[in-house]
């Protein structure tokens, strides 16, 4: 890359590891005490009786407006609403958030991971705090991909593709409002995403796994979540690239909010999807933060943008944050259960896997719940000192985070190194 030579980085000038300043050690002591008050009052118990037998009346008077949608179905047309769907997919966001760090658009695929991580753990937390079911038969649902499929696990309210899609969209829209773009084409642009944001949230009720209920919900939350970030992003961009103790400060809060997720009354799998993109979140600013003084997107955007080149770059791009996420996730699984056996010894500790550690299955297998019920059903902070913590959660979070350093870090580097 001409201009940028990300063999040479010089990190120890940054300020990236450090101790707390005194108002964050604020903001992460007020969190904290937060999650005393949430575990101590069951907090989420609470809200779940107050807000659940309103929530499951409007699923079940929503069964006729789903049913009606659904007299429409079409087989070409269930093809199309699945695809839909997959423009807030996991996949999707794994293949568009690293083209916009690498073809010059830094800032807003800074912008937009941040922003997909707060939607994904603000959504999933309430899903999990109301515990709503999804619509129930004579309601058919339309599972088009394995994605869905997973997400037909997760409760239903509120629609997280529905929040996910505003946010996406309206970020989007945001952020080219401010640049220089033309009218006619900005226009053409918002009609076109309105257009498709519109289908996503009706697709839902199409496809059967949201209520009228949800979506409101879903609307509700993402139209918050846009404003209040549009009014914030850039003074959080302005920390991330240049502020202090930016890692040390960022790794608490992660910490902290894996430990704040809700406990729903069933396992699913919404807290393995935060903890995905918390992962990849820390991972990005952990890469921005030592790496931004080093490439700014100024010069990225002159680069060429020939087809074959960004077709190349995006490949060998893709093929080693997947190589390096299977690498940390490979080394993770060899050192976390070593920590774990010395805490375990050292202060009598228990760790357990679900997954990942065939050597730590064992408490599983023989009758310890998968999933770990917590003391007053709050939060997952203070665990009674009889349950086991799984490993998991650490080799997942490890894993992710490699995967978004590598997007901005060592995926520049390899670029470097091959000339692109």
């Amino acid at each position: 890359m001409a201009g940028l030579n990300f063999t040479i980085l010089e990190t120890s000038a940054i300020p990236v590891y450090s101790t707390l300043a005194p108002w964050q050690i604020s903001v992460v002591g007020a969190i904290f005490t937060w999650l005393i008050f949430a575990q101590l009052t069951a907090l989420s118990k609470h809200l779940r009786a107050l807000v659940q037998p309103f929530v499951l009346r409007h699923v079940e008077e929503g069964v006729p407006v789903v049913l009606a949608i659904q007299k429409y179905r079409h087989p070409q047309l269930d093809y199309f609403v699945g695809v839909l769907a997959t423009l807030v997919s996991t996949e999707f966001y794994s293949l568009v958030l690293p083209l916009l760090f690498w073809h010059g658009q830094t800032k807003l695929a800074r912008q937009l991971t941040l922003l997909m991580a707060t939607c994904i753990y603000v959504g999933n937390c309430v899903k999990d705090v109301v515990c709503a079911p999804r619509p129930p038969p004579p309601v058919h649902r339309v599972v088009s991909s394995g994605t869905e499929e997973t997400s037909a696990e997760e409760y239903g309210l509120p629609s997280s593709h529905t929040i996910n899609i505003i946010c996406f969209a309206g970020y989007v829209l945001h952020y080219l409002n401010g640049q220089l773009v033309e009218p006619r084409a900005f226009a053409t642009t918002a009609v076109l995403f309105t257009i498709v944001v519109l289908l996503v949230i009706s697709g839902r009720l199409y496809l059967g796994m949201h209520s009228p209920i949800d979506v409101l919900a879903g609307c509700t939350i993402g139209t918050v979540l846009l404003l209040c970030w549009c009014c914030i992003d850039e003074y959080l961009d302005a920390y991330v690239t240049s502020g202090e103790n930016v890692v040390t400060f960022w790794a608490a809060i992660a910490i902290l909010a894996l430990y704040a997720y809700p406990t729903p009354e069933s396992p699913t799998p919404s807290f393995e999807y935060h903890t995905a993109f918390n992962g990849v979140a820390f991972g990005i600013v952990s890469g921005v933060r030592r790496t931004f003084s080093h490439y700014p997107s100024e010069l990225a955007s002159e680069l060429p943008l020939a087809p074959a080149h960004i077709g190349l770059k995006t490949a060998l791009g893709i093929v080693t944050i997947f190589a390096a996420k299977e690498g940390s996730k490979y080394l993770a699984t060899i050192f976390l259960p070593f920590l774990c056996s010395l805490l375990e010894t050292l202060f009598g500790f228990r760790f357990r896997s679900t997954s990942y550690v065939k050597s730590m299955r064992k408490g599983v297998e023989d009758g310890t719940k998968a999933s770990v019920e917590k003391f007053g059903g709050a939060t997952k902070t203070f665990c009674k000192i009889d349950d086991p913590m799984d490993v998991d959660t650490g080799i997942r979070s490890v894993q992710y985070a490699t995967m978004g350093w590598a997007v901005v870090e060592l995926v520049p580097c390899v670029f470097s190194l091959f000339a692109l």
